[in-house]
């Protein structure tokens, strides 16, 4: 079984969005009373692994009782708030993530139901959800009728948009594909990547970068205003509107980008890149921002997933800019400012590209290995 989700935009009624104002309230009430329960437990026994183990947790029913309010909303919605800080405490525990910390108002407001006897459906240019009843929702694709609806998260961005993402189960046994057509990438900070075929860059259009004059100026507004003000809730609307749309673009070129690649490729070849790190050790935060590797390798990943064809990442390690595609030799050092590959055997050739050949290779080492 595989899982996928959809999203779509919904335009709530007044009424509803009051309720959904309440319903992201009282989820993030709950996670943050049980948050500091657990805590206060967690101090007082975090010497003694076992007795920790052996403690019992307050359950949203426990508050219910001293507040009635939290009655009003989707028991489902707040049933998953104790299961989200379950799994954070499981990755705390486990080394994968850091201390649970408190939900703030201010990182996004969001909740998730679960279908229980038919309580969401979709029903044309509607969706029924619990409490809400009848939302409408712009459905921009149709979910195919094998996959089953398992539960929906309502979200609200902060310039006042809602989202529903459904996600989905169904079968899905990909036919894998025979690999014919390699491609090795190499990320480059001027255009995303830059490929082994043609030495093509994806001519990222850093739409952050485009749009920096125009954050700056919007922003400087805001930093005038009298902070809660009208005047100032009007211009903390017009920054976020802008943040958003440059997301948003950002967003649409990388799964245009992943999808071209998908479609002429079988397998394609990447470095297993930190790039967090890169962009603190080398001071490029806002560059690799831009680019948002990350994202890209994701949507890159689940889309070569669903055709059946593969996506091999290489060690960030592997010394890909220094050694000769040509002849093999590996330099001992090569600088940043150093944009062209000069080798003694008298190849040359642009550094990126010569990066993106080795990581092919290498790629297609591991493959006969597979």
């Amino acid at each position: 079984m595989a899982n996928k989700a959809y999203k779509f935009r919904l335009y709530p009624t007044q009424e509803q969005e009051k309720l959904l104002a309440k319903t992201f309230g009282c989820v993030r009430f709950v996670y943050n009373k049980m948050l500091a329960e657990r805590k206060e437990t967690y101090e007082q026994f975090k010497g003694d692994k076992e007795a920790l183990k052996k403690q019992k947790f307050p359950t949203p029913a426990k508050y219910k009782e001293e507040f009635a309010w939290l009655k009003e909303v989707d028991s489902l919605a707040l049933a998953n708030a104790q299961l989200n800080l379950q799994k954070a405490y499981k990755n705390f525990f486990s080394g994968r993530a850091e201390f649970p910390k408190f939900k703030n108002r201010k990182a996004g407001q969001s909740y998730t139901t679960n279908v229980v006897n038919g309580n969401i459906m979709l029903l044309d240019g509607y969706i029924k959800l619990p409490k809400l009843k009848l939302v409408k929702m712009k459905q921009h694709r149709e979910i195919p009728s094998l996959h089953i609806i398992k539960s929906c998260t309502v979200s609200r961005t902060k310039t006042g948009k809602y989202y529903v993402s459904i996600l989905t189960e169904y079968e899905h046994q990909p036919v894998q594909k025979e690999v014919q057509a390699v491609v090795g990438l190499d990320f480059s900070m001027n255009g995303l990547f830059v490929d082994s075929e043609e030495g093509e860059t994806a001519n990222s259009p850093r739409f952050y970068r485009q749009a920096l004059e125009k954050l700056a100026k919007e922003q400087r507004i805001l930093s005038r205003r009298k902070k809660g003000s009208s005047r100032w809730h009007k211009q903390r609307l017009k920054v976020a509107k802008l943040h958003e749309k440059i997301a948003n673009q950002r967003k649409d070129f990388l799964h245009k980008e992943s999808h071209k690649l998908v479609k002429l490729y079988d397998c394609v070849v990447i470095e297993d890149l930190n790039m967090k790190g890169m962009s603190q050790a080398l001071h490029f935060g806002k560059s690799v921002a831009d680019h948002a590797w990350g994202m890209f390798t994701t949507f890159l990943g689940y889309k070569l997933e669903e055709k059946g064809k593969k996506l091999i990442k290489i060690d960030k390690w592997f010394p890909s800019s220094k050694t000769c595609s040509c002849c093999g030799q590996v330099k001992e050092s090569l600088s940043l400012s150093e944009r062209k590959f000069h080798c003694d055997c008298g190849f040359v050739a642009d550094r990126d590209w010569n990066a993106s050949i080795n990581i092919k290779r290498e790629g297609l080492r591991l493959l006969a290995l597979v």
